[in-house]
């Protein structure tokens, strides 16, 4: 068995021995358009040969002949030949000078044909510009790439999204080598982090790999409905090598120390996740309740959670008898397996990529504080239509908690969601206060509505 990048190398050298081949055969072919084009002049010109001004042509005498009317016949029929010689060198130079043009047009051209050449052997001088040129506006906007409005971001490395497609693999190819390094039916590589940070890159989804992932040591049988919605998984249900965290109990813990994590809190499920949506304040915090009773009883059936943490909003909506998919990244915590060990549905990828829904089919779709001023505005106005795409008629949009500057609340977000088409059913926005007053954040939750047509 061996690497992905072995099963490729014979086919990469073949290509290059044609390419070489082509090459040699091209300067052949110049050289033999010049050699007959040579002997075709040496066989069908003129002759340059000049009667001689001294031979005798009465006598064939070795002496010149002095008689003065020869004498000037002879200058006469020297000075003709010398003529025609010279408009035969100047027909030759005209036809040379062609020759000289062609040759160099057909130098010019093979030159083209070289690079052509290099260009498909060595695809790396290609860059993601080149791709896009020649694209519409709109084809430009869809595939990026977009800077990043708060600069480079430590968590990705990055300071510009390319969004999916695929096309951010064409930017990180050692990176991709690398992830496509494998021995071919054995055990992939533990390389969870490495994965995701290429995903958040924009290489999303992932090329397919012929591995096998890690088994857990030790795996059980999950917790059976319903009593896995709040329950820890046990700890030998995954693979803890690409987390600071090894067990879940360590994962708990942590909302008591200092240090940033993603939803820090999320995995004590008796903590704040078990409050989550259950009560409506009349400002920001929307119950769960109150929304549903928008719509007619048993219309919301199935929908979406963007950024979605461990499952809570699914889980809740479980209860409810409504089936949500749950989008999630693992961001140094096993979130998709957590959700999963709920007995939830988890998607891992990240918000760049198209929602992997049909139109107009889901009743709600749900983001809480993942959809928020961090993402570059072009591309939040495409995430936006896409959540209008998949949406029903009627369908809800919940808005949960998106932040941004206060500047940016009217001036930005507003006129956007209007643009997309979305109807407002509700709309609270109240002070982000945890970094200070001076910072003049804000939260807004808003639920909006898809028009019936």
């Amino acid at each position: 068995m061996g690497s992905a990048e072995d099963d490729h190398l014979p086919k990469k050298q073949t290509h290059k021995s044609i390419n070489d081949q082509t090459k040699y055969k091209l300067k052949l072919l110049v050289l033999i358009i010049l050699t007959n084009l040579l002997t075709i002049y040496i066989f069908t010109g003129p002759s340059l040969n000049l009667h001689p001004i001294l031979k005798n042509t009465i006598n064939d005498s070795p002496f010149p002949s002095f008689g003065s009317t020869s004498l000037l016949q002879e200058l006469n029929a020297t000075k003709n030949e010398l003529e025609t010689s010279r408009s035969q060198i100047i027909v030759l130079h005209l036809q040379l000078k062609s020759t000289n043009q062609l040759v160099t047009e057909l130098l010019a051209q093979l030159n083209l044909l070289n690079q052509s050449i290099n260009r498909t052997a060595d695809s790396s001088l290609l860059n993601f510009n080149d791709l896009l040129d020649d694209l519409s506006k709109e084809a430009k906007l869809g595939l990026g790439p977009h800077k990043l409005p708060l600069g480079l971001s430590p968590r990705s490395g990055i300071d510009e999204v390319y969004p999916s497609v695929g096309g951010g693999c064409l930017m990180y190819k050692e990176d991709l080598a690398q992830y496509m390094t494998y021995n071919v039916g054995k055990e992939c590589p533990v390389d969870d982090v490495f994965a995701q940070r290429l995903m958040l890159k924009g290489c999303e989804p992932l090329p397919i790999r012929r591995c096998h992932p890690k088994a857990p040591a030790g795996y059980v049988e999950p917790i059976p409905l319903p009593k896995s919605l709040w329950s820890t998984p046990p700890d030998t249900s995954i693979i803890w090598d690409p987390y600071t965290c090894k067990n879940y109990s360590c994962l708990i813990e942590r909302r008591k120390f200092p240090g940033f994590y993603d939803c820090k809190d999320c995995f004590d499920l008796q903590f704040r996740e078990k409050t989550r949506w259950q009560f409506d304040n009349g400002g920001l915090d929307f119950g769960m309740d109150q929304v549903m009773a928008t719509r007619r009883q048993g219309t919301i059936r199935i929908g979406l959670d963007i950024g979605g943490g461990v499952g809570t909003f699914a889980a809740r909506m479980k209860e409810r008898n409504v089936t949500i998919v749950t989008t999630s990244m693992n961001l140094d915590g096993p979130f998709n397996s957590f959700i999963a060990s709920r007995g939830l549905i988890s998607m891992h990828v990240g918000v760049s990529q198209r929602l992997p829904f049909f139109q107009n089919t889901l009743d709600i779709v749900h983001s809480m504080h993942i959809l928020s001023n961090w993402i570059p505005d072009t591309m939040l106005e495409l995430i936006m239509y896409d959540i209008y795409r998949v949406l029903r008629p009627g369908g809800l949009f919940w808005l949960d908690h998106f932040f941004c500057l206060g500047t940016q609340l009217n001036a930005t977000y507003v006129p956007m969601l209007e643009r997309v088409g979305f109807k407002k059913l509700r709309w609270n926005a109240g002070m982000k206060l945890d970094r200070g007053i001076d910072k003049n954040e804000w939260y807004f939750s808003a639920l909006l509505e898809k028009p019936m047509s």
